[in-house]
């Protein structure tokens, strides 16, 4: 089967990351399936639709994360999809509510909706190093945190630390589920993310960036501007790849 007969799904595609996957998965040839929460807001969907090959092979939903069966429709016919959509703020008046549920029901829902479609090969799941080194062990300079390091959950709700919370908890639901349901599950974990912007809109990541420029700091921003371009595609270009196996970090 030739890429172009291959239909894959992108969530939460104007993101950052995952605006960058749909830009790769698009000149690969693929035909996406891109989930957003209003596809009917330019700032949301303007710049997907504007990448090469998205008005012959991208197509955009609308993707509700805590509505049961909302994606069994967009997965069907998929041999892939690529789970991005998570809530990206740190603080909430309510963040059990806010933030970690809708981001563990959110995949629970997701996968639930792929466990229903037999050409779905697998499913790759964005996750984050905030999943992985905050369980209050020391890191000194001889602690190597590989692919066994979970956050803990009750020191990030002891901390406060709603996001990472968030993000420990759906990777956990996710394994679980992937273990019991015999799924071919890959998580990706990346760190702090930098680079040039697809969409319109500045993300967390871009705003923290920007304060550094605004800052002090800014001679250390100019000196690795020219890393830049590499630090984005890299995330996009492992998410995509077909190789890579269990958990990646």
């Amino acid at each position: 089967m030739s890429t172009a007969e291959k239909v894959v799904c992108v969530t939460g595609a104007a993101g950052y990351i995952a605006s960058w996957l749909v830009k790769v998965l698009l000149q690969r040839g693929y035909t996406v399936k891109a989930t957003v929460r209003n596809p009917s807001d330019p700032k949301k969907t303007q710049h997907l639709l504007e990448l090469g090959g998205a008005k012959e092979r991208l197509h955009i939903f609308k993707g509700e994360l805590q509505e049961e069966g909302s994606f069994d429709s967009i997965v069907d016919g998929c041999e892939a999809v690529f789970h991005t959509a998570s809530p990206v703020f740190f603080s909430a008046s309510n963040p059990e509510a806010e933030i970690v549920n809708p981001a563990v029901e959110g995949t629970l829902n997701v996968l639930r909706s792929c466990a229903k479609v037999p050409s779905i090969k697998r499913v790759v799941l964005t996750s984050s190093m905030a999943a992985v080194v905050c369980n209050g062990k020391p890191l000194t300079s001889d602690v190597v945190v590989d692919e066994t390091w979970f956050s803990d959950p009750a020191f990030c709700k002891e901390s406060k630390l709603w996001y990472v919370l968030s993000k420990t908890l759906a990777e956990k639901a996710a394994w679980d589920f992937a273990r019991e349901n015999r799924m071919d599950l890959v998580v990706i974990n990346p760190g702090h993310v930098i680079g040039p912007l697809l969409q319109s809109t500045i993300n967390l990541s871009m705003e923290m960036i920007l304060n550094l420029v605004n800052g002090p700091v800014a001679k250390f921003l100019r000196k690795i501007e020219m890393q830049l371009h590499m630090e984005t595609y890299f995330p996009a270009k492992v998410h995509s790849a077909p190789v890579i196996t269990e958990r990646m970090i």
